[in-house]
């Protein structure tokens, strides 16, 4: 069987790319298998975070979600690297539009980079949600610095639950908010923008601002795993 790793790279990379510059999110197919899924699903209700969030006490939503401490558990760290790897030419390319900053080519340069701006604590994620339960449109920003892209990948059979459809809203400067769902598979991920991206205009670039969120869920249960390549204050 192939390695997580291998199934990285052999993503349709330049197909990500072009519907992340026309959408603002992409899927990447079934990456996990299913028993892949699973163990990252057991690790729930195990040691190895460093917070538990209830999401009602803060006005997030409904359900909850842990933060991974370091280590992290090896596919969790394999999936951060290797996607860090095939997005940091296209987060380089929107930076450069927008006139921010430079990205450099390894996740473990970036890493150094947050760790030395005072970002040390990881936020890669496992969330668990149950009937009723949402995640209230939001952005994951953690510090001064953010990538520009994150992915997350559905754990859950979508037949063992009825809603709970990651859902992106996208805001363009005086026009009305779009939607787009992504309707993902068990094992798919969906990598999106963070806070913004550059859309080309009839005057060149301008900016639009993107949020994220989890529709109520009906029946079921559901868990997903973020990978977000900054750290966190």
């Amino acid at each position: 069987m192939s390695t997580i790793g291998n199934r990285i790279a052999s993503l349709d990379w330049p197909a990500i790319t072009a519907a992340l510059d026309a959408r603002g999110c992409a899927t990447t197919g079934p990456l996990l298998t299913p028993a892949e899924c699973a163990a990252l699903t057991t690790l729930y209700d195990g040691d190895g975070f460093r917070s538990h969030i209830i999401m009602a006490r803060h006005g997030f939503g409904r359900g909850e979600y842990k933060y991974f401490s370091n280590p992290l558990p090896a596919p969790v760290a394999t999936l951060r690297a290797g996607l860090y790897a095939g997005l940091a030419p296209l987060a380089q390319a929107w930076s450069a539009r927008m006139g921010g900053p430079s990205y450099p080519a390894t996740h473990e340069e970036y890493l150094a980079a947050c760790h030395a701006a005072g970002q040390t604590r990881p936020t890669p994620l496992l969330l668990r949600y149950g009937p009723e339960d949402y995640n209230c449109l939001h952005q994951d920003l953690y510090g001064d610095l953010h990538f520009p892209l994150q992915v997350a990948f559905l754990l859950t059979d979508p037949a063992e639950f009825s809603g709970g459809e990651f859902v992106l809203t996208e805001q363009r400067p005086r026009m009305q908010s779009r939607a787009e769902v992504a309707s993902l598979r068990q094992g798919e991920g969906v990598v999106f923008a963070v806070n913004d991206r550059p859309v080309r205009g009839n005057k060149g670039d301008y900016r639009v601002k993107l949020r994220h969120g989890v529709s109520r869920l009906k029946a079921g249960r559901r868990h997903t795993l973020g990978i977000i390549f900054h750290d966190a204050r």
